[in-house]
């Protein structure tokens, strides 16, 4: 070791980067790297989520129809023949509840359940979900199941 090799430890100094709007003799002093005149130069600067520039946004130039019903409740729909799927990869055997569901990514762990009554059950399932189409709960209960709403 000696004068020509020495340096400080790994992380001791860090460079403070640009000093900004300290004077004409910084070299970054009268607009502080910020341009002339604009939002952008001024404080408290922050743009708006889909703000362009002053025209007109997308958002207000689309024309708006329809409506929308804020009460509206949405079911995660399973039928018939997913349920079959299950018992026949035995994943289910005599009762498929919601955590069974869950479980195999049928449905997330805040969604409202409805059994639809697509394909055939062959299995005889003891089924429980929130909501059930009348073909659906036929079929389950034609298999020998039953069909239990939550």
């Amino acid at each position: 070791m000696d004068l020509s090799n020495l340096k400080p430890a790994e992380g001791s100094v860090k460079n403070q980067g640009k000093r900004i709007g300290r004077g004409q003799g910084s070299g970054k002093g009268g607009t502080a790297t910020r341009g002339h005149k604009g939002a952008k130069s001024r404080s408290g600067y922050s743009k708006k989520v889909g703000f362009e520039g002053g025209q007109m946004p997308l958002q207000r130039r689309v024309p708006k129809f329809g409506f929308t019903n804020v009460n509206r409740v949405e079911y995660q729909g399973i039928n018939l023949d997913t349920l079959q799927l299950l018992v026949d990869e035995k994943k289910a055997t005599d009762t498929v509840d919601f955590e069974t569901l869950f479980s195999n990514r049928l449905a997330g762990k805040n969604d409202l359940v409805k059994i639809l009554g697509r394909g055939e059950l062959k299995a005889k399932l003891k089924v429980s979900a929130h909501k059930f189409t009348a073909s659906a709960k036929a079929a389950i209960e034609a298999a020998g199941g039953e069909a239990v709403t939550l």
